[in-house]
């Protein structure tokens, strides 16, 4: 199996009321790794980093650290810090005493602290705030002196739940950045907590797509981005048109009335399977240039590209390109073999990827909120 994982979760189920939150749950962590776990609220992503924290106790199942169960080992024995969304600094102490607060409980001396401590600022670009009341700095800046405190102990591995989640784009972007530059110099195992997806692809050497308790898909970014396992993985993780289909043969689709070559193979004769299809890597050519065409039915700029959505048969397809495309007219939807990829079929077969809904829901929503809205005022 090479190299023991520094961390392993092994058969690990969880209910909370009788509400399974994690069934059947197995993951190997290896030291090292920035690993992000990535999934809708309510899929038991901060429940598993809870457990390789020591807070949460499952039900069934066992915790491993070093290739040693660690189930009865209390929080406070583990080689493991936690740095939470609200980052709980002590409001009566400075950014010093916040930092050098675990190794004083753990009895170093002042001499090791002053120079841990040091380092520690240095490290998050905090020189100079050694002296500053934490309720004196922004967001950005406390979330700075939580780390610094978290890694002052050289904890083995470092657990961070939705730490950015407070901040600011702009804001959350420099951390990003800063995170994974101290996870590098540092060499310390990483377990991050998002929803956000570009934060996940971003950031990580390694990602665990959940939903529902279980793990959909492990890989690195551009695995989960360019092969994902399902038509989950494949919404959840940026845009995606996703089609019913069929593999003729291998290396041969049919979908959207049309066979098309394809890079996938192993499937069964006629099998019946999810396609997707990113909407940056469809070409728009002239509708007698592709077997495909439909009529563009909205345009949104995006800054970068726009985003257009087209009705091919009755099927709303979305394309992101650079070229702007007038509203009502008919264009081609030209697909290369490489763009084409095949998934199983599975639970989540036919809930993705049509954008029919695109427009209705927001067109929802808003009519959802001016109702609330107006009701409010009533009661006022």
């Amino acid at each position: 199996m090479g190299e023991t994982p520094i961390i392993e979760l092994k058969n690990i189920a969880v209910s909370f009321d009788g509400e399974a939150v994690l069934k059947d749950f197995n993951l190997r962590i290896r030291g090292g790794e920035f690993v992000t776990l990535l999934g809708p609220s309510g899929c038991g992503k901060t429940t598993t980093l809870r457990i390789v924290g020591g807070f949460v106790h499952p039900d069934q199942g066992d915790v491993f650290f070093n290739g040693q169960k660690i189930n009865d080992v209390p929080p406070h024995k583990r080689e493991v810090n936690t740095i939470f969304q609200k980052y709980a600094l002590f409001p009566h102490l400075n950014v010093y005493d916040n930092v050098a607060f675990g190794m004083r409980v753990h009895g170093k001396s002042e001499k090791e602290i002053k120079s841990t401590v040091k380092n520690m600022l240095n490290m998050v670009n905090l020189n100079g705030f050694a002296h500053r009341n934490v309720n004196r700095l922004s967001g950005g800046q406390q979330q700075r002196v939580a780390i610094a405190r978290a890694l002052a102990n050289h904890p083995k591995v470092l657990l961070l739940d939705e730490p950015l989640g407070a901040l600011d784009l702009k804001l959350r972007k420099d951390m990003q950045a800063e995170l994974k530059k101290i996870q590098q110099q540092t060499g310390i195992t990483f377990i991050f907590v998002t929803h956000d997806q570009e934060e996940a692809l971003s950031m990580s050497d390694t990602v665990v797509v959940m939903d529902k308790g279980e793990i959909q898909q492990i890989g690195s970014p551009q695995d989960i981005y360019n092969e994902p396992k399902n038509a989950f993985v494949a919404d959840f993780i940026g845009e995606s048109n996703i089609l019913d289909g069929v593999m003729v043969d291998d290396y041969l689709a049919e979908f959207a009335g049309q066979r098309f070559r394809c890079v996938d193979k192993g499937f069964a004769k006629n099998e019946p399977v999810d396609v997707v299809i990113r909407p940056e890597d469809i070409d728009v050519v002239a509708p007698d240039e592709s077997p495909l065409s439909g009529v563009v039915t909205s345009v949104t700029f995006k800054g970068v590209h726009y985003e257009i959505i087209v009705d091919v048969a009755g099927f709303k397809w979305m394309i992101q390109s650079t070229d702007f495309q007038e509203e009502g007219s008919k264009i081609g939807l030209l697909l290369q073999p490489d763009d084409i990829h095949i998934m199983k079929k599975s639970e989540y077969s036919g809930m993705f990827g049509d954008y029919t809904t695109f427009s209705d829901e927001m067109d929802e929503d808003i009519l959802a909120s001016q109702r609330e809205e107006a009701e409010e005022e009533d009661e006022i």
